[in-house]
C-alpha cells in the first residue's frame, strides 16, 4: 500500500510531506485509515530523539482512531469498514509468559507502532490485528484517540492495585495525565484529590471530577492529609520530596508513578510501618485497554482536546511544546490518499 505521511528527517526538525511503500500486509495485521491521532509527550520526546532510540525519517502518532482498511486472511476480530482504535502498542509476540499471562503490555518483544516503524501521522498504518481495537458504542473518533495511551495509562493503576469505589486516590498534576486521572477515578466512584501547583486550577479540578482540592504550595497542607489515601497518582515528571506524600498515605497505600521524568528518593522506614508501596505501571494490556474503553463508554470519560488539521502538525506540535495545551492535542487527517 502507498502511504502518505508527515515525517522529521532530524532530531528537532519540522514535519515535511513523507511517502512510502507499507509492503504486504500480514495474515495476522490490519491496515487502519487513520482518521484522528492524538498528539501526546512521547511524539514529543521521539521526535527529539531524548530516548536515543528514534530512527528518521520519524512518522510520529501512536493515538490513533480510524477505520480498517484492509485485513489480513487470518483476522477475525475486526471487518472491513470497523471503527476501529490503536495505541503505543502495535504488536506483541504472543507466546511469550507475559502474552499468555494476559501482560502483552509486558512482553519484552513488544513493537511500539512509532519505534522502527512509521506511526499514525499518515493516510494509514498497520498494526496486528489484536491490538487494533474496535470502538465501543458511544465514543467519539474525534476525541477518543488520546485514551488509547494516556487514559489507558491513567486506568491500569485502578486495576493494578484493585481501587474500589470506596477509595480514597490523590491526583498530583492536572495536565495532559491528570485530567483524564480525574475523570476515570471519580467516575470509579472514588474520593477524589486533586494536587497542583497552581491555585487557579481549583474550579478546573472540581469541573473535572476532583472532590477536593490542594495546592502544593502549601507544605502544611499535605501533612494535614496524613494517613488519608489508599492511592496517590503521580502524573507529573518532576522530581519531588517524596517523604511527606508516603506520610499521606493510608496503611497498605501505594505512591504509583505513571510520569516518566521523576526520580524517587524515600525513606524506607515509613514504608516499613504502614506497609506501603512505591509502584509504576506501563500501559494496559490488550484486555485492560479493551476494559477501560467500556468503562469510559458507560461513563461519558473522554479527554479535553484541541484539534488541528494533519497538514498542520507542526502547529499542533508547537502547541504541545509551548505547555499551553487544554489538554490533549488530537489531529484531524486531512491528507489525500
Amino acid at each position: 500500500m502507498h502511504v502518505k505521511a508527515y515525517a522529521a528527517r532530524q532530531a528537532h526538525g519540522p514535519l515535511e510531506p513523507f511517502e512510502f511503500e507499507s509492503g504486504p500486509l500480514g495474515p495476522e495485521h490490519v491496515d487502519i485509515r487513520v482518521d484522528y491521532c492524538g498528539l501526546c509527550h512521547s511524539d514529543l520526546s521521539m521526535l527529539d530523539n531524548e530516548w536515543h532510540m528514534t530512527g528518521y525519517p520519524f512518522v510520529p502518532g501512536h493515538e490513533i482512531t480510524g477505520t480498517v482498511a484492509a485485513v489480513g486472511d487470518q483476522v477475525s476480530n475486526v471487518k472491513v469498514g470497523q471503527s476501529v482504535g490503536l495505541g503505543w502498542f502495535s504488536e506483541s509476540c504472543m507466546t511469550c509468559h507475559e502474552c499468555l499471562s494476559g501482560d502483552h503490555n509486558l512482553c519484552i518483544k513488544n513493537e511500539s507502532t512509532i519505534v522502527g516503524r512509521y506511526g499514525g501521522f499518515a493516510s494509514h498504518v498497520r498494526a496486528h490485528c489484536a491490538w487494533t481495537l474496535p470502538l465501543p458504542s458511544g465514543l467519539n473518533p474525534a476525541t477518543v484517540g488520546p485514551l488509547f495511551c494516556g487514559g489507558v495509562t491513567v486506568f491500569n493503576p485502578l486495576i493494578q492495585n484493585h481501587i474500589v469505589p470506596t477509595s480514597r486516590v490523590g491526583i498530583v498534576g492536572i495536565g495532559g495525565l491528570g485530567h483524564m486521572a480525574l475523570r476515570f477515578t471519580r467516575a470509579w466512584g472514588c474520593e477524589v484529590t486533586a494536587f497542583s501547583t497552581s491555585p487557579d486550577k481549583a474550579d478546573e479540578a472540581r469541573s473535572l471530577g476532583a472532590h477536593h482540592f490542594v495546592s502544593t504550595r502549601d507544605p502544611e497542607a499535605l501533612k494535614k492529609l496524613a494517613g488519608h489515601f489508599d492511592l496517590i497518582l503521580v502524573t507529573i515528571n518532576q522530581s519531588l520530596e517524596w517523604d511527606p506524600w508516603i506520610a499521606a498515605l493510608r496503611p497498605r497505600g501505594k505512591l504509583h508513578f505513571v510520569g516518566a521524568g521523576a526520580t524517587v528518593s524515600a525513606s524506607i522506614f515509613p514504608l516499613l510501618l504502614g506497609q506501603k508501596s512505591i509502584g509504576a505501571s506501563p500501559l494496559g494490556s490488550i484486555a485492560t485497554t479493551a476494559e477501560m474503553l467500556e468503562f469510559a463508554a458507560r461513563h461519558h470519560v473522554e479527554p479535553v482536546v484541541e484539534h488541528f488539521p494533519m497538514s498542520k502538525v507542526n502547529d499542533a506540535f508547537e502547541r504541545l511544546r509551548s505547555g499551553k495545551a487544554r489538554y490533549r492535542v488530537v489531529v484531524q487527517n486531512d491528507i489525500v490518499g
